[in-house]
Parts: structure tokens; C-alpha cells; sequence
């Protein structure tokens, strides 16, 4: 596990790295490609029991922390980062890839969860652009409910789907980042616990910057919702006194 400079956690934890996705505006993938320094090119998921290392000179090696580059990889060996850790802190699951993606084996999907659960002093933060995959195996009785998880569902534009579980114990949020255009009625009346949103980053061509009213009209209805909103840093300077950092616990 690492400190993050993610502003909604203390840290971030990758059991697994890489995604299938393709997002133009991802920042993970720019990571992975500069400090990834092998190629396997291939789409399947890769496991690896024990990390691989590459020379650092003064005959010193050191960890490759992206092997497959961005391919989908588990590192097993990392799975018992949490427990490692004893005071508690609010981690970041997979921050450098998509844990729920279509092409994640379930077993992975198990083996992250149990691996939460040996270390319960920690709060867990999921977040995922395929919460369909929530609601599979929510109805699979395989998503295990735990007071200290939340599952997330990032999105971009209102016809992004997200999930809230309505009716159950499971705590949900939803990260709009990087916001690409205004929302108006957020979740038709319905909202999670939770919301975070940001700008997009970095220097992309196409690059959105969002209208200070987009996020205003958020920040109202969260108002009258009673749902904390959590902006963050890369929206300081756009939203001046309107700026805000909520937290639900």
C-alpha cells in the first residue's frame, strides 16, 4: 500500500493493476506505460504469485510495479498489504484499475474481499465504471456486506449508469470525475451516500473544463438531499467560497 495524493483517502492499495476500459482521459495508464519497463502484449488477465524485478544498477534490483503494462494483472503478493498495517485508515481498492471490470475473474474479485476482511480496521473504497457487476454478484450472494466497505460507481456523463442498492445495508457513492458536461437532476430524486467530483487533469487535447454552474447545481441538490459532497483539489480555484469537502463519516 501507498500514501496517495488522492484527496478523498489516506491510501491507495493495488491488488490488482491495468483495465480494459480505453478511457482517452486516463491517468492510470499513463503511469503504468512510463514505469512499466516490460511488454507482454496480450488481453487476458495475468496472475503473478510473487513480484517481478528488474535491475536498478549497483547490482541492486528493484520491484516492476507494472510488468504487463496495462494489461490486467493480480499481484497475489499484495494481498496482505492491509493486515500488514495495524491503525486504521481509508483505502482506495484498485485505484490503478477496475476490480469489477467485465474481463476480472470472480476469484479475484473473492480473494480482494477476503483479504479486506482479515484486516478490518480499515475502511474500503471501491470504485467501478461496471456496477452492473455489483448487482451480478450481489444476487450471487458472492458480495460480501461489510459496515467498513463502500462501492463506488464513477462516472462522467448523466447516461452513465451507477448503482445505489436501494434498500440494503451495502453503502454507496458515486465519483463524477472528470466531469464532461453538466448533469442536471442527479439520480431522479434518488442519491447515494455519498457524492465526490472533480475536473479532468493533465493536458489532453480535447481536454473538458467545466462550467462552475455544473458543479453548482450539484452541490445544491446534495444540499437538499442531505448528501455530503466531497470536491475535489482540481476545482478549488473555479468554485472560490463555494468550494467544499464533506466526508460521510
Amino acid at each position: 500500500m501507498n500514501k496517495t495524493k488522492i484527496d478523498w483517502c489516506d491510501m491507495s492499495w493495488n491488488p490488482l493493476t491495468g483495465c480494459l476500459h480505453d478511457c482517452q482521459y486516463c491517468y492510470a495508464r499513463k503511469i503504468a506505460n512510463r514505469f512499466g519497463s516490460e511488454w507482454f502484449p496480450n488481453t487476458k488477465c495475468v496472475e503473478l504469485e510473487k513480484p517481478v524485478m528488474v535491475p536498478n544498477g549497483n547490482d541492486k534490483d528493484r520491484i516492476n510495479p507494472y510488468p504487463h503494462m496495462f494489461n490486467p494483472t493480480f499481484h497475489k503478493y499484495r494481498l496482505d498489504e492491509p493486515s500488514r498495517k495495524t491503525k486504521g485508515v481509508t483505502i482506495f481498492v484498485c485505484s490503478m484499475a477496475d476490480l469489477f471490470g467485465e474481463w476480472v475473474p470472480n476469484e479475484w474479485i473473492k480473494e480482494v474481499f477476503e483479504a479486506c476482511e482479515k484486516a478490518p480496521q480499515h475502511r474500503y473504497l471501491f470504485l467501478t465504471k461496471n456496477p452492473n457487476r455489483y448487482i451480478d454478484l450481489y444476487e450471487k450472494k458472492a458480495l460480501p456486506y461489510k459496515e467498513n466497505i463502500w462501492l463506488g460507481t464513477t462516472i462522467t456523463k448523466p447516461s452513465d449508469e451507477f448503482v445505489f442498492f436501494k434498500d440494503t445495508p451495502y453503502k454507496s457513492f458515486i465519483s463524477i470525475e472528470p466531469i464532461l458536461e453538466p448533469f442536471g437532476e442527479l439520480a431522479k430524486g434518488e442519491m447515494p451516500q455519498w457524492i465526490i467530483v472533480g475536473a479532468e487533469t493533465g493536458n489532453r487535447k480535447n481536454k473538458v473544463i467545466p462550467e462552475k454552474e455544473w458543479i453548482l447545481s450539484i452541490k445544491e441538490q446534495c444540499r437538499v438531499a442531505e448528501v455530503p459532497l466531497f470536491m475535489k483539489e482540481s476545482l478549488r480555484k473555479l468554485m472560490g467560497q463555494d468550494f467544499v469537502q464533506e466526508f460521510p463519516w
